[in-house]
């Protein structure tokens, strides 16, 4: 929409876009999305890196942005809970009809080395229809999102009838495992972020073909759980091997869990994945949906779907080798060899049942199973129909056709955090992006132009439909 037809773009968006540097994309592109794209490429060009980056600076810059959109005082804070790190909380009042919606997105990313990458991953660029860039897709594009949305509601004067809440936040890589990001807030700012429910990550739009199949919301998430492998020996000299060799235990019984499948086990999430997913889908891989989905499934169609890492990551429990560590000189047999086995449980599934799994899979009394960590379990949120009808609603003018499937998630959020704390949390971003060419904390991570501005408008108006009472 040009500037002609709208008398009320507000001037800093106005300078925005006069000022940009001519493209022909920038020609196209209207107040709002340049703006919003400004933001991203701000956000993605600060190392954020949940180690060694700054999340604080970005937090800072945010809240930068939204003061000089007029949010003022206590409506905008950002807290320091440890050097370098930073949470962002903004606030934009509503008539208090209801309570208040939050909208949360992490600020940290994993690490992205620049040899591993073709391109520089700290700068955001723009080739071949795409934005490449560290984070650009988890979980800089709902952070930068959500702050232009902000400014945007601020500017047109917009009075939901509950309080919109923003929250970003630090360390959600690492799974807040030192406790300065989310849990930090819940303990000590719960106040401020309290909400009768909350959007976050994990959930998008699956593209397949450059076609939209269809729309995921998260409801749960399974529970990753570190276990450590470990076999201890006398050793000696390389000169004199036995076969008692530590590295060859633990790489015996690495061997016998890697040709391991645990069983398949469905949740009410899962099997009406699988139900409302299978008409989408090549016909013999709908048919397997089918199958398992039924709690009769033909052993072919059970394997059909395992063979497959995506769809077998929502039967069961996986559980596969990380990291290995051994030995301590190249002429000296191994005292000690070591790995790490990063397990991601079905929910509810108990975590100690998957530890005897583990130990009787090795069989070998030599390789030690210890857990070494567990992330928190939470309760699946509810498929409030309030929810679930705004996003169908909203898809619908993006995607016509396409369902809405409530999903699990096999990686994890810090909605578990949120749901543990009496506030269902929902995962819907409006990204598109190929099913098959999953980039997260991966090289090249990259999002699509054409799904950035649309994941920007879907989320503008979701969040007004929910905040709207209409």
């Amino acid at each position: 929409m040009s500037l002609m037809k709208r008398p009320n773009v507000p001037v800093f968006l106005f300078l925005a876009v006069v000022s940009a540097p001519f493209s022909v994309h920038a020609q196209t592109l209207s107040p709002n999305q340049q703006f919003a794209r400004e933001i991203y490429k701000e956000l993605v060009e600060i190392n954020t890196v949940t180690p060694t980056g700054d999340t604080a600076k970005a937090a800072e810059a945010m809240a930068a942005r939204l003061r000089a959109a007029g949010f003022a005082g206590s409506d905008v804070q950002v807290f320091n809970p440890a050097p370098r790190k930073g949470n962002l909380v903004a606030r934009l009042h509503g008539t208090g009809a209801r309570k208040p919606i939050l909208l949360m997105a992490h600020i940290d990313v994993v690490e992205a080395k620049r040899e591993d990458w073709s391109v520089d991953p700290f700068k955001l660029l723009e080739k071949d229809g795409y934005f490449y860039g560290r984070g650009s897709g988890d979980d800089k594009f709902m952070a930068a999102t959500f702050v232009a949305n902000m400014i945007r509601y601020k500017q047109e004067g917009y009075q939901p009838d509950r309080d919109i809440i923003l929250l970003l936040e630090t360390d959600e890589e690492i799974l807040d495992f030192n406790a300065v990001g989310v849990q930090w807030m819940l303990k000590n700012h719960r106040d401020l972020i309290d909400a009768e429910f909350a959007l976050n990550e994990g959930g998008g739009v699956g593209l397949k073909n450059g076609k939209a199949l269809r729309n995921s919301v998260q409801t749960t998430e399974k529970v990753p759980v570190n276990y450590s492998f470990e076999v201890k020996n006398s050793g000696g000299h390389s000169s004199l091997p036995t076969k008692d060799n530590a590295i060859y235990h633990l790489a015996e019984g690495l061997a016998r869990l890697s040709k391991y499948d645990f069983p398949v086990v469905l949740n009410d999430t899962t099997r009406a994945w699988l139900e409302q997913a299978a008409p989408l889908e090549d016909p013999q891989i709908g048919a397997a949906m089918n199958s398992v989905a039924s709690g009769r499934p033909d052993p072919a169609a059970v394997a059909r779907l395992s063979a497959m890492p995506a769809y077998n990551a929502q039967l069961r429990t996986t559980c596969v080798a990380t990291m290995l560590e051994a030995g301590h000189a190249f002429n000296a047999l191994p005292q000690r060899a070591q790995a790490t086995v990063n397990c991601r449980v079905l929910p509810g599934e108990p975590v100690e049942e998957v530890e005897k799994t583990l130990i009787r899979v090795v069989d070998d009394d030599k390789v030690s199973v210890t857990p070494t960590w567990t992330h928190v379990y939470s309760k699946p949120s509810p498929l409030k129909p309030e929810i679930m009808q705004a996003v169908e609603k909203v898809t619908a003018e993006f995607w016509p056709g396409i369902p809405v499937i409530p999903t699990m998630s096999t990686g994890a959020t810090d909605g578990s955090f949120l749901r543990n704390a009496g506030i269902p949390t929902y995962g819907t971003s409006g990204l598109a992006g190929d099913i098959d060419d999953v980039r997260s904390h991966g090289k090249d991570e990259r999002v699509l132009i054409k799904s950035f501005n649309d994941g920007q408008e879907y989320l503008y108006r979701l969040v007004k439909v929910l905040s709207s009472g209409k």
